[in-house]
């Protein structure tokens, strides 16, 4: 989320964000006047601590001196401020808790880059690689694929579970294997660590890395325990350092995270969408990079070109494209998307997402790092 003195200090950028996003400035409004109470509340509970505090030192000089009436009335104003402080403590922490859960929902700021754009038609196309192949045949699906060389099984995994979830067979589970090792290994040389997280995640820490209001609804919950099984992991390596304080020679951390991945994929699907395109569970491979907040932009381009020569070296044709103010989420405040050339369905479709979230996660995760002027938030990409 972003930092409450941003709403103070600077209210007309967010707004003027929020203008690109074709958002209201209601929430942004109510924050402020929120803060503003919040304020007051603790300035009025201050006055009134420093009041009693000033009393304490009368009844001893009223204790001392003998009079026992003007002690009598002091205690009855002590014991009166005490409630007071009671009441504002009250009010302060209901004002906070209102104005940090509608700040929960706001958005990060977008980067000054980002093009303007209602929806995914309003991405621009940012570079192309590789050549679009030619074939003397029209191209099968990758489902008429699976079907002809008995590479899922999907009506059976069904039978156990559900629709989309599947069994992968030989060669292509064989496959699946060689290109996780592949990528790990090109990741490790990258000077990344490898790191297999937990599949779960409980709700602190999965309210700090998204906005569950927009991200709930894909997600599994696992009950009695109120966890969630994790939908990437960029969620968890990113928690981990929840409200700690981080040397800043330790910056920057990179990790290269393997999981299962685990999405309700609600909606409407596509005839593309078959076979084991959109699936409610899946293996990604993550690069996490936590950062000092100056080097962030570079280390963004960094982890494009990672993706680039990692794709390069596939061989297979595919354009990035930068993600429109209309097609961005509540987090990133900048995004590249890798789409994959798919010969089949005669289309592109989404292979990776880099983001760069600046503070927005660090400041809901109270994760920072330490300077010489106090702690201060990472960026997390």
């Amino acid at each position: 989320m972003l930092d409450i003195s941003d709403f103070r200090d600077n209210a007309n950028v967010i707004k003027a964000d929020h203008d690109k996003r074709g958002l209201p400035h209601d929430k942004v409004n109510e924050v402020i006047r929120l803060d503003d109470e919040w304020r007051t509340a603790i300035y009025e509970q201050n006055l009134a601590r420093k009041k009693r505090n000033d009393s304490a030192k009368l009844i001893s000089d009223a204790k001392k001196s003998g009079n026992n009436e003007e002690m009598q009335k002091l205690l009855a104003d002590v014991k009166s401020l005490g409630n007071e402080i009671d009441d504002y403590d009250d009010i302060s922490n209901e004002l906070k808790e209102k104005r940090d859960s509608i700040r929960m929902t706001i958005p990060n700021l977008l980067h000054e880059s980002v093009p303007v754009g209602d929806d995914e038609e309003g991405n621009t196309l940012h570079s192309e690689h590789g050549q679009k192949p030619d074939f003397a045949f029209n191209p099968r699906t990758h489902n008429e694929l699976l079907e002809m060389n008995n590479w899922a099984e999907l009506p059976r995994a069904a039978k156990i579970t559900g629709s989309r979830f599947y069994f992968l067979k030989g060669d292509l589970a064989r496959l699946e294997m060689a290109l996780q090792s592949y990528s790990v290994d090109f990741m490790i040389k990258k000077e990344f660590t490898l790191m297999h997280p937990p599949a779960m995640m409980n709700r602190k820490a999965y309210e700090g890395v998204t906005d569950l209001s927009d991200f709930e609804n894909v997600m599994y919950g696992v009950e009695p325990d109120g966890y969630y099984m994790i939908a990437t992991s960029e969620h968890p390596l990113t928690a981990m350092y929840m409200d700690e304080i981080i040397e800043p020679s330790l910056l920057p951390i990179r990790m290269v995270g393997v999981s299962p991945c685990f999405r309700r994929e609600v909606g409407a699907h596509g005839q593309s969408d078959k076979g084991i395109w959109r699936v409610h569970q899946f293996t990604k491979i993550e690069q996490i990079i936590i950062s000092h907040p100056d080097d962030s932009w570079n280390y963004h381009e960094q982890m494009l070109e990672n993706c680039i020569e990692l794709w390069n070296s596939l061989e297979i044709h595919y354009r990035v494209v930068n993600i429109c103010t209309g097609d961005m989420g509540t987090v990133a405040s900048r995004k590249y998307d890798l789409e994959a050339w798919l010969p089949g369905p005669n289309e592109f479709k989404e292979i990776v997402s880099c983001s760069n979230c600046t503070d927005y996660q660090a400041n809901r995760l109270k994760m920072r790092y330490r300077t010489a002027e106090g702690n201060s938030a990472v960026h997390t990409l």
